[in-house]
């Protein structure tokens, strides 16, 4: 496999203005001879299709959901960062550029870095253009917060709607490209396989969701824009329909899979409150610029938080980080709440819970500002739980919420297989081994309004293709396959439901791989994986049939694939023998904080499939730093 990350020689601020001088462009008149295939419609998706159709590409774009509206980054509640230094706090592009590098533990590209942290000043103007309602000053500028891992106020939102009111500007955006008949929009279909002619992605097989009819469109690229796999863990904050199928598959035609185990876990979600549920509610990290964390300094204190005076309260997150408290960075504000639940000291239901904590706050703003800043917010989580947070403290506990690693991609965005694009969570390449709040949005966008436009054109320009269609024969062999898949889930008639199987290994990726990982637990779920798998193709149910709307062999397919995926996550975690950011390996630590090796492990892990039942080849790209020094990551 060959790994070339194309990153421009030169210094660090220069690289991307010198790379697109460089690229080679395609003339509007050319432009419509290219057709572009964008699978998934979130921010980095409608951000992609809407400016590649405004730029004169033909387009197709393909969505699971019944609109683009309900693509999962409507979720997303806390912010946008980026690097206005409107609060004149002594922000800058750099200094973004550095707390990103930062906060992912020195696992990431730093030309990648530097490009989204240039990028992001021009993500909130394109969006203010758009007419995003961010929230305003009295004065009428836009209003900032802070988020965790910096010291500086660059967060730009929408109450807690951040997510939904960018997607609706990027839906607006592309909608119109739509009504111009720029792009194709097909809703309720989903992606279930790559064709690949002489080396280059050309098409995507799919399955309409509604009559199960299987088609495959060809085009010049393919570009993904699926988004993360945190559902391998069942429960998570992820809308049950996200799932890994259109990357795994990928990565089963031959792109190289990075850094899989690198899975993000978010401090401040509700707890787990039964059986039954099949997702967790996200409260947003934004809440701890002024909710303040703490549990009871003694274990088994079982009186109600109101009666806990405060000096027998422990604001462990103050205490140990003193120079971040609560906007500690994610990773670090989990394990924190781990370790206080862990030593007996968690409130709630079976103490797997942390206070967030607004009474200092009300009492210093007033109960009409808070409201102001989190009204909604406050609102989901007396819906959900039925208590009042105005009155007492949230109950928060860690829980699954973004995957830092995706398909490889070098500097253009493209993977190794020439033609296929990946941008968003889909890809690996801004985050290292931790995610900042605020920072997928960022992302997103920036991928999709302002870096995959240049560089697929670049891509275009330097290369020719041959005209294919959907008789060939390698289409009609992708087609087979993905029909026999069909017909073999459809004949197992075993006995147990697909979510039982689900629940049964996201439970194991939980307790295994989940926030803390050890040789021990990981063995173990390579050991068990193997056996679910086999529980899973000779014992599911999967009923109907596949020429209907059939959402249980929707989730059989999806399923199948966090099966196999759940394997290679556990793999890349036993073999990254280092404790960095959300990979917390409990061999590798030192005073309870991730201890990194750099000599053996500064680089990216790629995965090559070798086949269904050989081991896959681990690759690596090494991660050069010329502009900021490794360092100990210390926010204390």
């Amino acid at each position: 496999m060959k790994l070339d990350a194309k990153i421009p020689a030169g210094p660090l601020a220069e690289k991307w203005e010198k790379h697109l001088f460089e690229s080679k462009l395609v003339s509007p008149a050319n432009r419509r001879k290219f057709k572009v295939i964008v699978v998934g419609s979130g921010l980095g998706g409608s951000s992609a299709a809407a400016t590649l159709g405004e730029l004169g590409y033909k387009v197709s774009c393909f969505c699971f959901q019944d609109s683009p509206r309900r693509a999962h980054s409507i979720a997303a509640q806390g912010g946008i960062n980026g690097a206005k230094n409107y609060k004149n706090d002594g922000d800058s592009v750099r200094r973004l550029f550095y707390d990103t590098i930062k906060g992912g533990d020195f696992r990431s590209r730093e030309a990648n870095v530097y490009r989204l942290a240039d990028k992001s000043r021009s993500i909130i103007d394109q969006c203010v253009a758009q007419g995003v309602p961010f929230a305003r000053e009295y004065g009428g500028l836009l209003d900032n917060r802070s988020f965790g891992g910096a010291q500086v106020s660059r967060t730009f939102y929408a109450r807690g709607q951040t997510g939904q009111q960018l997607l609706l500007g990027a839906y607006s955006a592309l909608e119109r490209q739509i009504g111009l008949g720029h792009v194709e929009m097909h809703p309720r279909t989903e992606m279930l396989d790559l064709v690949i002619i002489d080396g280059k992605a050309r098409g995507i097989v799919v399955r309409n969701l509604i009559t199960g009819h299987v088609t495959t469109h060809m085009a010049e690229a393919v570009v993904l824009a699926t988004g993360g796999y945190g559902n391998v863990f069942y429960l998570s904050t992820n809308a049950k329909g996200c799932n890994v199928t259109a990357t795994h598959r990928a990565y089963k035609r031959g792109a190289g899979f990075a850094n899989p185990c690198y899975t993000q876990i978010h401090p401040t979600c509700i707890p787990v409150h039964g059986e039954h549920q099949s997702k967790l509610t996200l409260m947003s990290e934004s809440l701890r610029n002024d909710g303040r964390v703490w549990v009871p300094k003694a274990k088994g204190d079982t009186r109600s938080a109101d009666k806990i005076p405060e000096e027998e309260r422990d604001y462990f997150l103050e205490r140990k980080y003193p120079s971040f408290g609560n906007l500690s960075p994610r990773d670090i504000a989990s394990r924190a709440a781990k370790e206080a639940c862990d030593a007996g000291l968690g409130v709630g239901p079976g103490g797997l819970g942390v206070y967030l904590d607004f009474r200092d706050a009300i009492q210093r703003e007033g109960e009409d500002v808070i409201r102001e800043r989190y009204g909604n917010l406050f609102e989901m989580y007396q819906r959900i739980t039925d208590e009042n947070p105005y009155k007492g403290p949230m109950r928060i506990y860690p829980a699954v919420h973004y995957t830092m690693g995706g398909l490889w991609v070098d500097y253009n965005l493209m993977s190794n297989i020439e033609g296929l694009f990946v941008v968003g969570e889909a890809n690996f390449s801004d985050h290292g081994a931790n995610r900042l709040g605020a920072s997928a949005l960022m992302q997103g966008l920036a991928d999709g309004y302002f870096v995959l436009p240049s560089t697929i054109s670049d891509y275009f320009a330097k290369n020719k293709f041959d005209k294919v269609d959907t008789s060939h024969a390698e289409v009609k062999k992708v087609e087979n396959e993905v029909n026999e898949l069909t017909k073999r889930l459809l004949s197992i008639n075993g006995t147990r439901t697909v979510d039982s199987i689900h629940r049964e290994l996201g439970k194991l990726m939980w307790d295994n791989c989940g926030m803390a990982r050890s040789r021990e637990s990981l063995t173990e779920a390579l050991r068990k994986i193997p056996e679910i798998r086999n529980q899973f193709w000779t014992n599911v149910k999967v009923t109907g049939t596949g020429e209907e709307l059939n959402q249980v062999l929707e989730k059989a397919g999806r399923v199948a694939d966090f099966i196999e995926h759940a394997e290679l996550m556990c793999l890349d975690a036993l073999e990254r023998e280092e404790s960095c950011g959300g990979h917390f390996r409990v061999e590798y630590q030192e005073e309870g904080e991730a201890k990194r090796d750099d000599e053996n492990f500064a680089h990216v892990a790629v995965w090559e499939y070798t086949g269904h039942t050989k081991k896959p080849l681990r690759h690596k790209e090494e991660l050069v730093f010329e502009n900021v020094k490794l360092s100990t990551r210390s926010y204390k």
